[in-house]
């Protein structure tokens, strides 16, 4: 097992190397654009100039690494706030995406894999073909069509939420987990959340109903279990071995997916800086914003891999 994590920590190491890599070499290779205003400018040069920005492009990087792992330097933000450090930029805007992140994965798990279940135990019946058939089209909808959607319903039409999304403690009433809080935050969770809740809901369905026709559950009913205890004790126990690690990878589709819905909904998180970032070549607050998307991707799939071994421990990874 140690050998086998060991093994995995290097190849994410240098999946990850490679990818900041490209990007670094890709976003430098843009041209970069002046301040209209020639003091502001000829300051901005100076310091480009004092950083090593004019340097050849390999060199500029070896100066970008070394900063990182020297200083814990991650640049400077030249476009969305002037001369600011890239990681305090970005240090501000995390809590809100996690936020609506946590919150759209918490409404969504009961919700899955609650029709999940029930649509397995209806197999083949109209209540499991009406559930199939809505999950095949919420799968196959954007999340930023859901966007606009609960937008002219919930709000246009039915006028049953604000428009406006807390972000600060003061607003919240002390506490982001508030009724208040999640109440403002309802529109873009629900956006969020639709996708999420279909897929759960198949995944749950597609491994409980193979379940459900193994032979120990067969077993199970001929030692006299009624159906809803075999299911409970015995199905659901072993279906949710795939099931949890899928939450995990969850998480991390719903914090990729929330780049356009925090813009839709004028959210400053870190996925709408990411976009911010591109549009206005601020190339170190776009370098940032890479490392960290490719670093929780990349662990995620770690941490997926090494669950299954927690929640079964009769599966070793890494054994021939």
């Amino acid at each position: 097992m140690l050998k086998y994590v060991l093994k995995r920590i290097g190849l994410m190491l240098f999946t990850f190397f490679i990818i900041v890599t490209i990007c670094f070499f890709i976003i430098r290779l843009l041209p970069r654009e002046m301040p209209t205003d020639q003091n502001l400018a000829a300051v901005i040069a100076s310091r480009w100039e004092a950083l090593g920005y004019d340097e050849p492009i390999i060199v500029q990087y070896g100066i970008y690494l070394k900063n990182i792992f020297t200083k814990f330097d991650f640049g400077t933000s030249w476009k969305i706030s002037l001369m600011k450090p890239a990681l305090d930029v970005m240090g501000e805007r995390i809590l809100p995406t996690v936020i609506v992140n946590l919150y759209s994965l918490i409404f969504s798990i009961p919700f899955g894999i609650g029709l999940g279940i029930y649509a397995a135990i209806k197999k083949n019946k109209w209540q499991d073909h009406v559930i199939s058939t809505l999950v095949i089209i919420f799968v196959s909808v954007p999340s930023y069509v859901y966007a606009f959607l609960v937008q002219y319903i919930f709000y246009f039409k039915l006028r049953w939420v604000p428009t406006n999304v807390l972000y600060s403690l003061e607003e919240a009433g002390g506490s982001y987990f508030t009724p208040k809080m999640f109440s403002s935050m309802i529109l873009p969770i629900l956006a969020l959340s639709f996708g999420q809740i279909a897929g759960l809901c198949r995944f749950t369905r597609a491994e409980l109903t193979e379940t459900l026709t193994a032979d120990y559950m067969l077993l199970a009913r001929t030692k006299g279990l009624t159906k809803a205890q075999a299911t409970t004790r015995h199905a659901l126990k072993n279906a949710m071995v795939p099931i949890l690690p899928m939450i995990i990878s969850s998480f991390i589709g719903i914090l990729g997916g929330s780049m356009i819905i925090e813009q839709i909904f004028s959210i400053p998180g870190v996925g709408s800086l990411y976009m911010m970032a591109i549009n206005q070549l601020d190339y170190d607050i776009f370098m940032l914003d890479s490392i960290f998307y490719t670093f929780i991707g990349l662990s995620a799939g770690i941490v997926v891999d090494l669950s299954y071994g927690f929640i079964d421990p009769r599966i070793k990874m890494g054994q021939r």
